[in-house]
């Protein structure tokens, strides 16, 4: 029951920034968890692979009464999204376009609206920003060209100017309001998600394969009590992806030793899944949906515009498993029980802080506590089950820790437990 080495496989979202920044925030992170729970936590320098495709470093966490090793490993895509990001505006606007009304007049979009309505605005917000900043382009454009027309200009060379002048002050807006905006990000997660839902990135298939080696070896190697593998944003259909892959080329893989958990936090399966193409995707839905020796932990936020909530990762695709289903466990989380009250307020309305505070420190002790999660004593699948007594061990006395070991100890055994259910066992029986 109490973990003494853990093995996390984080998968990076798609998000540019990568390993120096990711690593400066778990870092960062780190020490306010530490100062949170009154703990010590160290970390070493990441150590990346030949081939540069994976970070690790570990860490090692030392409470009153217990403590830990944990080997954690970064999957990284930012090279191949850094290309992405790279592509000239101007194809990356008309390309994005393209892909969004296709969307619309494929009835995808409606699908989003219906799934949660909040993600279907979200992904809209870069088009109707782009009309808003077009528009007003448009505007400066015409009035330059009813100056020149005032001044005696021929017409054909008064619309060549103001066309000229419209392209130039649209591409600038969209260039230099870019660290405010995100647009030319967003547009380009866009292209990048249908073209990986239609298997058009073979380049992205192929890291996935070898990640999904990488995963096996580790599984056959590892000391560790359960290996946990994290997909956070995009990199939860990205990890499911991967853990489907290692299944198929090792139906045993999660019987070799370690536990192996799929944790997915901040999901958005749907804008894979959803796409009449993504047959592929589903099919790996369903094969985590059955697979017995496999732990799957989808984590939802209602105050999270970026992922689906409340969202069954596998009804919610249609998906038909019958009584041989066991995956995933479905647990909200509540960031305003995170998040301090005199923050909260502002903290609700800073949508990439609220999506990212899945992989960040709580302000308050909470069953749900990501670094928690990676560095402390008990098992991912048991934490989710029992989070009262999770939240004991974390941040209660020698006596409500004594207790909590106990009940949890005592479920682990099957011994009947005559309590009342905690609050989390509800969420998981909504599973079907």
């Amino acid at each position: 029951m109490r973990v003494q080495h853990r093995h996390i496989i984080y998968v990076q979202g798609y998000d540019p920034r990568g390993l120096a920044q990711y690593y400066r925030m778990f870092r960062t992170e780190l020490r306010k968890f530490g100062r949170l729970y009154q703990l010590n936590a160290t970390i070493n320098r990441p150590q990346t692979s030949p081939d540069g495709e994976t970070a690790s470093w570990s860490i090692e966490t030392k409470a009153g009464d217990w403590q830990t090793r944990t080997s954690y490993d970064f999957l990284r895509f930012e090279d191949l999204i850094q290309r992405d990001l790279a592509a000239p505006i101007w194809s990356t606007v008309f390309h994005a376009m393209w892909i969004y009304w296709r969307l619309v007049f494929r009835g995808t979009i409606a699908r989003f609206w219906r799934a949660h309505w909040r993600f279907a605005t979200f992904i809209t917000y870069p088009h109707f920003l782009l009309f808003l900043q077009a528009l007003g382009s448009a505007g400066i454009a015409y009035g330059f060209a009813w100056g020149l027309q005032a001044l005696g200009v021929p017409d054909l060379f008064g619309i060549a100017a103001a066309a000229a002048l419209f392209v130039a002050i649209l591409g600038s807006m969209l260039k230099y309001t870019e660290n405010s905006t995100y647009l030319l990000y967003l547009l380009s997660d866009t292209i990048w998600t249908w073209e990986f839902s239609h298997r058009q990135r073979p380049e992205w298939d192929a890291r996935i394969d070898r990640f999904a080696q990488y995963l096996i070896k580790t599984a056959r190697s590892s000391d560790a009590q359960e290996i946990v593998v994290v997909g956070h944003s995009s990199g939860s259909f990205l990890g499911t992806e991967i853990l489907a892959r290692a299944l198929r080329l090792d139906p045993d893989l999660g019987r070799h030793g370690p536990r192996i958990v799929l944790l997915t936090i901040g999901g958005n399966f749907p804008i894979v899944g959803f796409h009449a193409a993504s047959q592929d995707f589903r099919d790996d839905l369903r094969l985590l949906a059955i697979e017995p020796s496999i732990d799957w932990i989808d984590c939802q936020s209602r105050k999270d515009v970026m992922n689906f909530y409340p969202f069954d990762p596998i009804a919610g695709h249609g998906i038909e498993v019958g009584a041989s289903r066991r995956n995933p466990t479905i647990v909200p989380v509540r960031f305003r029980e995170i998040i301090k009250p005199e923050h909260y307020n502002l903290f609700r309305w800073q949508f990439f802080r609220v999506h990212f505070q899945f992989v960040m420190a709580n302000e308050r002790p909470h069953a749900y506590d990501f670094f928690m999660i990676v560095c402390g004593p008990i098992p991912l699948r048991a934490r989710m089950a029992r989070p009262e007594e999770a939240l004991a061990i974390a941040a209660g006395d020698a006596n409500a820790r004594d207790w909590a070991w106990k009940r949890l100890e005592s479920a682990d055994a099957g011994v009947a437990d005559a309590a009342e259910p905690s609050e989390m066992e509800p969420v998981a029986q909504r599973r079907g």
